[in-house]
């Protein structure tokens, strides 16, 4: 027989009635349509924002100065990345470079519309780099000597960097290197740049600028705002714009890497002793 010590026992760890069941989770609500494009086409202006300030921006080639690697009207991509790890112009090199004072002429200015709605769709888009701004002073040359180099530019003569010949198959057909406009020879300063179009007898280049005076025709390192890799638009022009061979020449740049080599060695020098007594203390 259960006593009543027993039963209380019982009714208090059986349960009572039936058990409640857990509501089983549905599928999340999804989120309209309608509201999930303006969150899209924010998110692709920032990334498109973000890719033109520090990765890659598009240009438009407003003349003629570097026909035939480059036709008025073209679209280059330039890159903007690998400035920001301390890269440097190279002898070859096409690139983009704000007008250092008095280079731009009206020809080299991106076109303007009149039409307001256009203008300001133009400036929107050049905004997150899809279109060249109205606004922007920029122009694009060729790199043709950096910093410490020695440039030769006579008539009749084709241009020497450091006492070597350039070979310049990029020039525009029937173009001469120098005979336009004759500057003798000249030495870049440090952080400097001397630039030229690849049409040199339509190119107002660093020749011009020194023969007016224009501060001495050298671009500051500081102007450029990267390197034009590749002619994206039309698609039937597009092309790499590697740095020619005739750039590679050997003794190009011996007068420049000269006055780095001790720095270098005495940079190892001093690193021996350094490691020896690390790898002591170590021990």
């Amino acid at each position: 027989m259960e006593s009543p010590a027993e039963g209380a026992a019982r009714e208090r760890t059986e349960p009572e009635g039936d058990p409640v069941a857990e509501p089983e989770a549905g599928p999340a609500p999804r989120r309209s349509l309608w509201k999930e494009i303006p969150v899209l086409v924010v998110i692709a202006l920032v990334l498109a924002l973000l890719i033109k300030t520090f990765l890659v921006q598009a240009f438009s080639i407003p003349s003629d100065s570097m026909q035939n690697t480059l036709q008025q009207g073209d679209r280059v991509l330039v890159d903007k990345l690998t400035p920001w790890f301390g890269s440097t112009p190279e002898r070859g090199e096409v690139v983009v470079f704000h007008d250092p004072g008095g280079w731009l002429t009206a020809a080299d200015t991106p076109p303007t519309t009149s039409n307001p709605l256009l203008r300001d769709l133009q400036s929107a888009l050049s905004t997150v780099g899809l279109m060249p701004s109205a606004n922007e002073k920029d122009l694009i040359k060729r790199v043709i000597a950096v910093g410490g180099d020695t440039v030769q530019c006579d008539a009749g003569a084709p241009v020497k960097v450091n006492g070597v010949a350039l070979n310049e198959p990029y020039l525009y057909p029937g173009a001469t290197p120098c005979d336009d406009d004759t500057v003798g020879t000249v030495t870049v300063p440090k952080g400097k740049l001397w630039v030229m179009g690849d049409h040199r007898n339509d190119s107002w280049d660093s020749r011009h600028q020194r023969l007016m005076g224009n501060g001495g025709g050298f671009v500051p390192v500081s102007d450029v705002v990267g390197r034009a890799f590749v002619v994206a638009w039309p698609l039937d022009r597009w092309s790499v714009l590697s740095v020619p061979s005739t750039f590679g020449q050997k003794g190009l740049s011996a007068s420049a890497a000269l006055p780095a080599a001790p720095g270098a060695l005495g940079g190892l020098a001093g690193a021996v002793p350094l490691t020896l007594w690390y790898r002591r203390r170590r021990r």
